[in-house]
């Protein structure tokens, strides 16, 4: 889907001015006084792009849930501070080069900054969660920022392991990644105080979604334009990550393949044509196209999950997020 009237177009327009307050309070949180090196590191990022889908999704809860007070604009920008911080301290961890198409903070700068500055704006998350005063969305919020770290560990643990599976995998792809769509989601309906039933679905929403999010990614990895994805194709596979193409391949695996993905994944000796190998053995077992199919059934998950909601404008672009998440490998 492209153009001005796709969902997340669609989505933008409607919630535009509480998004507006939203960059508003971030551009004044990470200011710091004492330290002008935070806001260079952020500034950074922040100006790269992104689509602010995670601060979107608690804007649409929350309007969804028909709450009229400002609080969610502090839990939006909460959100992005906790994925911001994310961000920073994964691009050290992997030792990325590139972040949405530009270099990363701690190439720019270095990982010392990159991960007290995360820390910063991990510190500011818990500020504003606290001013909010409600004590269930800082239990949500918290939760959430454990598990983050939680999935990236898990992730240390399963990389560079042939025999992690598709079960493992999805528990990373949770922590690192849908644990936050899930609360970003649910802290919406929370501080509408709406009926748990609709709160419940929304976390559902969230997590199904997140799933398909970064299946996504995962995928694109390997037939994405390195423009659109800030990276390049098969920079997964020279990272020695474990997504779900090869995981269904190396599941398939003959014996000379799977010392193929022992040699290349697990010891890390990989040479010139390794990777049109590895594109074959995937081809060979197509999946890719189950990797597709997979993110697929995610998007329709969360599309479901949405059906105890009333009716709305929102829930439909709410649903039609999903599609748009899945748009780029349909």
């Amino acid at each position: 889907m492209s153009g001005t009237t796709g969902p997340f177009e669609r989505l933008q327009d409607v919630l535009a001015d509480d998004m507006d307050a939203v960059n508003t309070l971030i551009q004044a949180r990470m200011a710091s006084e004492h330290a002008p090196r935070i806001p260079e590191v952020t500034a950074h990022l922040v100006e790269a792009g992104g689509k602010r889908l995670r601060p979107l999704l608690t804007l649409a809860a929350a309007q969804m849930c028909k709450y009229s007070g400002e609080d969610h604009v502090k839990l939006a920008a909460t959100v992005e501070f906790i994925h911001t911080a994310t961000l920073l301290h994964d691009d050290v961890v992997d030792e990325s080069g590139q972040r949405r198409g530009r270099q990363t903070a701690n190439l720019l700068w270095d990982n010392k900054s990159s991960i007290l500055v995360g820390d910063y704006l991990f510190a500011r998350s818990f500020q504003l969660m606290v001013e909010i005063g409600r004590l269930k969305v800082l239990d949500i919020l918290a939760n959430a920022s454990a598990m983050i770290a939680e999935g990236e560990i898990l992730q240390l643990t399963a990389a560079q392991n042939i025999a992690t599976t598709e079960e493992v995998y999805l528990q990373v792809v949770r922590g690192k990644t849908a644990v936050l769509f899930a609360a970003a989601c649910e802290v919406g309906g929370e501080v509408a105080d709406a009926p748990q039933e609709q709160i419940d679905a929304l976390h559902a929403y969230g997590d199904a979604l997140g799933i398909s999010f970064q299946i996504v990614d995962d995928l694109l990895d390997y037939g994405g334009a390195s423009a659109s994805l800030g990276k390049n194709t098969g920079d997964d596979f020279r990272e020695r990550k474990l997504t779900m193409p090869i995981i269904l391949a190396i599941a398939k695996a003959e014996t000379m393949e799977r010392a193929f993905w022992v040699r290349t994944i697990e010891k890390g000796k990989q040479e010139d044509g390794d990777l049109d190998h590895a594109m074959k053995l995937m081809a060979k077992y197509g999946t890719l196209e189950k990797t597709r199919l997979k993110a697929l059934n995610w998007a329709n998950t969360a599309k479901t999950a949405l059906d105890p909601m009333p009716d709305s404008e929102l829930k439909s672009l709410l649903k039609g997020m999903a599609d748009f998440v899945v748009s780029r490998v349909v």
